[in-house]
């Protein structure tokens, strides 16, 4: 059986990966301009590339928080996507490997047809089970997020 390519990053300390074929690049973002009026998990707007992306910021999508005395991000590594045509630039703690992952189904008590929606699956990385996120769910369901 033949595996996928895919990017291993952390956000919030959980090991995430991303299907290698829907990363665009992973980028540095600059400077993020407020965005009024966007759903809380939208960090802002940057400019990558000569274009506008959105900047997310998906913790509370993975269930870890924010530390209160932590400022809100600003910049550091993304991993910038497409979807819909829109640029999109996922904040990312660290990336870690470009892998071949064998991709088992999400536990049963992951809610895969609710909130975890954004969930495909999961690989075994060296010490630790990451969960493969599908991009355009995940960007979904941050642009949503209230």
């Amino acid at each position: 059986m033949i595996g996928s390519l895919q990017l291993v990053a952390r956000i919030g300390g959980c090991g995430v990966l991303f299907d290698a074929e829907r990363v665009d690049s992973v980028v540095e973002v600059g400077a993020v301009v407020p965005a009024p009026g966007a759903s809380a998990s939208v960090i802002g707007l940057a400019a990558m590339r000569s274009r506008v992306a959105t900047v997310l910021d998906v913790r509370a999508l993975l269930g870890v928080e924010r530390c209160p005395e932590e400022k809100p991000r600003e910049g550091g590594r993304a991993v910038a996507t497409i979807v819909d045509g829109h640029l999109y630039a996922i904040a990312v703690d660290s990336l870690e490997d470009v892998s071949t992952f064998q991709l088992g189904a999400a536990p049963a008590g992951l809610d895969t047809a609710g909130e975890w929606d954004f969930v495909t699956g999961i690989g075994e990385g060296q010490q630790e089970t990451l969960l493969a996120l599908d991009v355009d769910r995940l960007v979904a369901r941050a642009s949503a997020l209230a």
